[in-house]
C-alpha cells in the first residue's frame, strides 16, 4: 500500500499511452482529460495511502513517511497546473500532441520514486526517468531549432551529472559497503574512522547530481538555455514539479544517509549556495528575454534553498521545504501570465512584450505584480515569509554573515522583478492582444495570483505542516 500512488500511477499511464493510439489528431483534448482524470486518481490515492508512520520497504530501496507524501501531493498538483496552463498554447501552436502528457506523467513517475527512493540505485532510476521525459519534452517542437538546440545540451550535460552520480554511488558503495541510505548511515556510525578522503571524494560527485538537478552554481549552464528554448509551457513544467523531487534527492542523500558528516558536506553546499546567491540575481539584471530572467531567478532562489539545507537542522529543512513551495506557486503563475500573453507563432518572452498589460488586462498586470513581488519577497505575498524563514534558519546557527548575503542579493533581485512592473504599468504600447485563453485556464490563472497573496497573509499553517513533516 505504500507504494500504491506510484503503482496506480504507472498502470494509468499505460491506459493513456494506449488510449492516445487511437485518438485523432484533432482531439487531442481527450488525451488530455484522461491525463488529468490520472493525475486525480493517483492524487486521491496519495492522500487515502497517506502513512501515519515511516515505513521502509522492498528490501530498504522504497521510504514513505510524511516528507514523501507531502512533496509527491505538491508535485502532482503543479503537473497537472502545467497541463492546464499548458492546453491552450499548445493548441493554438499545432503542438498539442499525446507525448506531451504522456511525457509529462513518466516524469512525474520518476519524481515520485526520487522523493520515495531509499537507496542510491532507486535514486538513479527515479532521476533517469524524470530526466528522460524533460529531455524528449524540451524538443517537443521539432520545427524549432532553438528548442531543440537546447534538448542537445540539456541531454549531453544530463549524461555527465548522471555519470558522476554513478561514480559517486561506486565510491560510497566501496567505502560503507551499502547503497541503501540507512546502510550508509549505520556504517558511519559504526565506524566514524571509514569517513576520510575516499568517503568525501564519493560524496562530492554526488553534490554534483544534487546541484546540477537543482540547477545551482556552478552545474547552472542548462537552465537558462533550456527555459528560453522550450516552449514556456513546458519550461513552466520543468520550473516547478521537478523542484520537489530536486528537495527530495537532497535531502535523502544529505539527511538520510550522510546526516552524520553534516560538517563535511555544508561547506560543499555553501559554497554552491552563495554563488547561485551572487551569479544567479547579477546576471539576471542584464537579461531581456523574461524566460531566461526567470531562469537565472530560479538559480538564486535555489541558492536560499540550498542554505535552509546548509543549517542542518530541522528547522532549517522545514524552511527549504515551505520555500520550495512557495516558490513553485509563484512562479507556475508567473509563467501562466506568459503563456496568457503568447499566441499563435509568436511567444511574449521578452520583457518589453509586458509595456502596457495594465492598459490591456488590468486584473492579468495584478496579477503578475503580485507573482513578481513574491518573488522579489515582498511583504505580504508568500514569497516574503520564504525568504524571511531561510534567514531565520541561517541566524539559529550563528552565521549572520550569510544572512547578510542572503539580504543583499534580494535587494538586487529586487531590480529586475520591479523593472517588469515598470513596463507593465509605465510604458505603453500598440499591442493589445491576449491570447484567447478558456475561461479554466483563465480562471487557474486568477485563483494562482490569489492564493500568492492569501498564502502571504496565513501563512501560519503551512508553515505548521513543514515542521510537522520533521517532527
Amino acid at each position: 500500500m505504500a507504494a500504491a500512488p506510484e503503482m496506480t500511477l504507472l498502470g494509468l499511464i499505460c491506459v493513456v499511452l494506449l488510449a492516445d493510439l487511437f485518438v485523432e489528431d484533432g482531439r487531442r483534448i481527450v488525451t488530455y482529460w484522461l491525463s488529468m482524470a490520472a493525475l486525480a486518481a493517483t492524487l486521491w490515492v496519495l492522500l487515502a495511502t497517506a502513512p501515519a508512520v515511516r515505513t521502509v520497504l522492498f528490501h530498504g530501496s522504497f521510504v514513505s513517511d510524511p516528507l514523501s507524501e507531502v512533496l509527491k501531493v505538491a508535485a502532482t498538483i503543479f503537473v497537472a497546473v502545467a497541463f492546464l496552463y499548458a492546453r491552450d498554447d499548445l493548441e493554438a501552436n499545432d503542438l498539442h500532441k499525446g507525448e506531451f502528457y504522456i511525457l509529462g506523467l513518466f516524469g512525474l513517475l520518476g519524481m515520485m520514486i526520487m522523493i520515495s527512493a531509499s537507496s542510491l540505485l532507486t535514486m538513479y532510476l527515479g532521476l533517469e526517468t524524470l530526466a528522460l521525459a524533460q529531455y524528449a519534452l524540451v524538443a517537443l517542437d521539432r520545427r524549432n531549432v532553438t528548442s531543440t538546440e537546447a534538448a542537445m545540451k540539456y541531454f549531453v550535460l544530463g549524461a555527465i551529472a548522471s555519470g558522476c552520480l554513478l561514480y559517486g554511488i561506486s565510491w560510497v558503495y566501496g567505502v560503507t559497503g551499502s547503497i541503501q541510505f540507512h546502510g550508509i548511515a549505520a556504517a558511519l556510525q559504526a565506524d566514524p574512522g571509514i569517513s576520510g578522503l575516499p568517503l568525501w571524494f564519493g560524496l562530492a560527485f554526488l553534490m554534483v547530481a544534487i546541484a546540477f538537478k537543482f540547477g545551482a552554481v556552478p552545474f547552472h549552464m542548462w537552465v537558462p538555455d533550456v527555459y528560453q528554448g522550450a516552449r514556456a509551457p513546458i519550461s513552466l513544467y520543468i520550473a516547478t514539479a521537478p523542484e520537489f523531487a530536486a528537495l527530495g534527492l537532497t535531502l535523502r542523500i544529505l539527511v538520510d544517509g550522510f546526516g552524520d558528516l553534516h560538517d563535511v558536506w555544508a561547506d560543499m553546499v555553501m559554497v554552491v549556495a552563495v554563488l547561485s546567491l551572487l551569479l544567479g540575481n547579477f546576471v539576471a539584471i542584464m537579461q531581456t528575454n523574461i524566460k531566461r530572467m526567470l531562469a537565472y531567478s530560479t538559480i538564486a532562489h535555489v541558492g536560499f534553498i540550498l542554505l535552509c539545507v546548509f543549517a542542518g537542522t530541522q528547522v532549517g529543512y522545514a524552511a527549504a521545504v515551505f520555500y520550495t513551495l512557495t516558490y513553485v506557486v509563484t512562479v507556475a503563475g508567473a509563467f501562466g501570465v506568459i503563456i496568457l500573453l503568447s499566441r499563435r507563432g509568436y511567444e511574449a518572452e521578452n520583457i518589453s512584450d509586458f509595456k502596457g498589460l495594465n492598459s490591456r488586462s488590468p486584473w492579468f498586470a495584478a496579477m503578475m505584480l503580485i507573482f513578481m513581488f513574491s518573488l522579489a519577497g515582498v511583504p505580504p505575498f508568500v514569497g516574503f515569509f520564504g525568504k524571511l524563514n531561510a534567514i531565520n534558519a541561517v541566524l539559529d546557527v550563528s552565521r549572520p554573515d550569510l544572512a547578510i548575503i542572503m539580504v543583499l542579493t534580494s535587494v538586487i533581485g529586487a531590480f529586475y522583478y520591479l523593472r517588469v512592473v515598470w513596463y507593465m504599468y509605465f510604458e505603453d504600447t500598440t499591442d493589445r492582444a491576449l491570447l484567447q485563453a478558456s475561461a479554466d485556464t483563465r480562471g487557474l490563472l486568477s485563483v494562482n495570483g490569489l492564493a500568492v497573496l492569501m498564502l502571504g497573509l496565513l501563512p501560519g499553517w503551512l508553515w505548521a505542516l513543514c515542521l510537522q513533516v520533521f517532527s
